[in-house]
């Protein structure tokens, strides 16, 4: 049998830990002999030699992270038609030579090797004791599409995409205003990925933004492959069961919510766009709210609040009441759902355990699934299972319909990661029901509330404009008022330009004097 080859796995090695030290040589060999032993076993880096006249010259670069056309147009044919007449220092190379706008000039073969990995190619000449560093990236990336999380009736249909720069420019076309501001960080000792942090100068208060700044600092890991990891390393409470921070796809939610003072980090390699603070209503608004007439978003609103208390408590309602408080059913609802459970083995509590369990399998499976069997599986898995188990007699109808209520209720709530929320929070206020019987829910209730009152979002109150009340902020909380009586950014948030518009842009009729001229 042959002995394989093992590559080498040490982390660092003596020669890459004092990389930072070592200059670009004079002479290109020994400067590809050292770049050659830094990406051993990396079969993607590409060394292109050339000739200038008579100097040898080579091109770095990853394959699939680059433009090879770019390349091949705007540095190796230029690099071609050199000749000896040309002295090839810095300032002619960079002026003539590589013809692309960003071109940056080092000396430190650490800004090489970075350059390398985050998809730009490198130009290395003989004779000349500096590297070039250009943008011909490229590659296969996905193209800007309609968000899959958060699809809307009406709005915009553009979504973020993987790629960090064409997120930053989705925002920056809804917001043209030189108040912008996109900072940039890199987090990740082996990723390094790249992080923007967005706000407007004036309407951000200067300290949410020094702290969010201050939180990204402090995190130390080797990787970041998605903004959720983000999102667990700066949020104020861990183990809460609610969501701090608000992620979305949506260009529109994200620049709808920098203009009401809020910071906004987008991460490369994720189409998820973090938002901070949040609020608890803010999970239950939907972006269409906004682009709909206010009677529309005010019923919608109040329609989605009240399925969120039922997507929370109606199963522990139902096993408190059935188990404890029979009287406060009517007696020909009584007597049905009596029947219905006579032949039930088990008591309420472990009923509903069984089949809210069972359809948060289902649903789980359904989303794992292809698309194309994912949705008619959990469809018909629900449909059957439901049938097949109300005539074994191990559950009763009234149950079924009960689980049936319960998930379409918690499919009305716009933020996913709010509505797992509160599938999680139905199973202990299902066990509390089922020990104290509408007791036990009450403390349960009570509980959530108190909590979610002392719960901080980047120092700003969790409930609020709730607790503590601010009559002037609930114009966008149960219901939203029309869009010219919002002349204001919630108070909380901006301290300094805090007026949205003119006061007096309420309609009217178009009036018409007796001469027939309008006024």
């Amino acid at each position: 049998m042959k002995k394989l080859i093992k590559p080498s796995l040490s982390k660092k090695t003596a020669l890459t830990s004092d990389i930072t030290e070592k200059i670009i040589d004079e002479n290109v060999e020994r400067n590809i002999e050292l770049l050659k032993e830094l990406f051993r076993d990396c079969s993607d880096i590409i060394y292109r030699s050339i000739f200038a006249g008579e100097k040898k010259a080579y091109l770095l670069f990853l394959d699939g992270l680059v433009d090879s056309g770019s390349i091949q147009l705007h540095a190796i044919k230029q690099m071609l038609d050199e000749s000896d007449t040309y002295d090839l220092n810095a300032e002619h190379v960079m002026g003539k030579v590589i013809s692309l706008s960003s071109v940056k000039e080092t000396t430190k073969l650490d800004d090489v090797v970075t350059g390398v990995l985050k998809g730009n190619t490198i130009l290395l000449i003989d004779g000349v004791s500096s590297a070039f560093v250009f943008d011909a990236k490229g590659g296969q990336r996905r193209s800007v599409a309609e968000p899959e999380s958060e699809s809307a009736v009406r709005g915009p249909r553009e979504g973020f995409t993987e790629s960090l720069r064409v997120n930053t420019a989705l925002i920056r076309h809804k917001i043209r205003s030189n108040r912008l501001k996109i900072l940039s960080k890199e987090i990740g000792e082996e990723t390094t990925t790249g992080i923007a942090i967005a706000y407007i100068e004036g309407i951000a208060a200067p300290e949410l933004v020094e702290e969010v700044l201050s939180r990204l600092d402090r995190i130390k890991t080797d990787a970041i492959l998605e903004s959720g990891y983000i999102e667990e390393f700066i949020e104020d409470s861990p183990w809460s069961f609610f969501p701090q921070i608000q992620n979305t796809e949506r260009p529109d939610t994200v620049a709808a919510n920098l203009l009401e003072g809020r910071v906004s980090i987008i991460v490369d390699g994720t189409p998820f766009a973090l938002i901070m603070p949040a609020t608890f209503w803010q999970f239950l608004q939907a972006s269409e709210d906004f682009y709909n007439r206010f009677h529309i978003s005010i019923f919608l609103r109040l329609l989605r609040i009240l399925f969120v208390f039922l997507a929370l408590a109606l199963p522990s309602l139902y096993v408190a009441v059935t188990t404890y408080h029979q009287e406060m059913i009517p007696t020909n609802l009584l007597l049905s759902v009596a029947a219905s459970r006579e032949a039930i083995p088990f008591p309420a509590f472990v009923e509903a355990l069984i089949m809210e369990v069972s359809f948060e399998a289902l649903r789980e499976a359904g989303i794992r699934l292809p698309k194309i069997v994912g949705q008619a599986v959990s469809i018909l898995g629900a449909l059957v299972i439901g049938q097949a188990a109300v005539e074994a007699g191990i559950v009763s109808a009234p149950m079924v319909i009960i689980v049936s209520i319960t998930g379409i209720a918690s499919f009305t709530i716009p933020r996913f990661n709010m509505a797992i929320s509160v599938r999680l929070l139905r199973f202990p206020l299902m066990l509390l029901a089922g020990l104290f019987g509408l007791f036990g829910i009450v403390l349960g209730l009570l509980l959530i509330l108190t909590h979610l009152c002392k719960l901080r979002s980047f120092g700003v109150p969790y409930f609020w404009p709730v607790a503590p009340l601010s009559f002037k902020s609930l114009k966008d909380v149960f219901i939203r008022v029309p869009w010219w009586a919002m002349d204001e950014r919630p108070n909380q948030l901006v301290k300094e330009d805090i007026k949205r518009q003119a006061g007096d842009l309420k309609p009217s009729p178009h009036k018409v004097n007796n001469e027939g001229s309008s006024s």
